[in-house]
């Protein structure tokens, strides 16, 4: 079994955003939750939001956090877009569609597959919405009823979501 989870609530998109003081408090309920779940390894992006998301879990264990940067958000667009919604459903319409500088949804997939691919049960990935939404088969509406923090079980081929807290 594998954990997804996305972040917890956090100040910003910006890659060293903190966590807001609600998010602080998120990661202290998953580490709650973890708590009595077996996990052998934890997997994280790089960015703040992420590894701040399962510090207390891991403090807590005694089971390190490994940054992978395939675990990063996937990057719609290098430049600032005031209407962003629009490509990024186009984006899970179109898995090659990606704007000038971004990454297509394919392109993200398959980072994040190669991830999952090599990983042991037992295991608790951070990442953020949009990559965790592609790896789990997610379009756009469902995307977009994902909340921070968010956990999603993977066994045996079957999803399911973990609501901890």
């Amino acid at each position: 079994m594998i954990y997804l989870v996305r972040h917890c609530r956090a100040t910003g998109q910006e890659p060293d955003a903190p966590l807001t003081k609600e998010g602080e408090q998120q990661a202290k309920n998953l580490a709650a939750f973890f708590h009595k779940k077996e996990v052998s390894r934890i997997v994280s992006s790089p960015y703040a939001r992420a590894t701040a998301t399962i510090a207390p879990f891991s403090a807590a264990s005694g089971v390190p956090v490994q940054i992978d940067e395939r675990l990063k958000e996937r990057v719609l667009s290098k430049e600032p877009m005031d209407n962003w919604l629009t490509p990024l459903e186009q984006s899970f319409l179109d898995p090659d569609y990606a704007c000038v500088g971004g990454e297509s949804a394919r392109d993200a997939l398959t980072r994040g597959r190669a991830v999952l691919d090599s990983l042991p049960k037992h295991t608790v990935v951070v990442s953020h919405g949009n990559l965790l939404a592609l790896l789990l088969g997610f379009g756009f509406e469902e995307w977009k009823q994902m909340k921070n923090p968010d956990v999603f079980v993977l066994d045996a081929g079957r999803v399911e979501r973990v609501i901890p807290f």
